[in-house]
């Protein structure tokens, strides 16, 4: 089984690398003894992340993800980054490829499924639904700083 590498890290900061993105496939999700997620990995533990979780999924043509899920509290982010399939929410279903990306509110009945001939990759990102308030817009938050670039 493949395993992501932490390749520097300081006070501020983690890099990992996962390998190529067509490597995805070799990891495995364990979520309890009956239940292993090809493809899958979660990085947020690796790179210390401390207000959003990502994982990459890698998807063979036919395989959908399991099972429907919710979150408590988590909206995500799905971004496919290569291939297509078809998504499904709360009963709607629709199409997906390169280039979509679907918002889901925590409460949102998901799942998605590679209707393709190629493998699918996707990144989720999810994070806390309703924690950005007026004064985190990304323009306003940013602080651009005068110091030397050291390349």
């Amino acid at each position: 089984m493949k395993e992501i590498k932490t390749t520097k890290s300081g006070k501020n900061f983690t890099a990992v690398n996962i390998g190529k993105l067509n490597e995805v496939k070799d990891y495995e999700l364990h979520l309890g003894p009956d239940v292993v997620i090809p493809g899958k990995v979660f990085v947020g533990q690796a790179l210390q992340t401390t207000g959003a979780e990502l994982s990459f999924q890698s998807l063979v043509p036919g395989q959908d993800s399991g099972f429907l899920h919710t979150h408590k509290t988590h909206e995500e982010l799905y971004f496919i980054l290569k291939g297509e399939g078809e998504y499904q929410v709360d009963g709607t279903v629709f199409p997906v490829s390169e280039g979509s990306i679907v918002r889901v509110a925590p409460e949102g009945r998901r799942a998605l499924k590679n209707t393709g001939n190629e493998p699918m990759l996707m990144l989720c990102i999810q994070y806390k639904a309703n924690s950005f308030g007026n004064d985190d817009a990304a323009l306003t938050d940013g602080v651009i700083l005068n110091d030397d670039l050291k390349w």
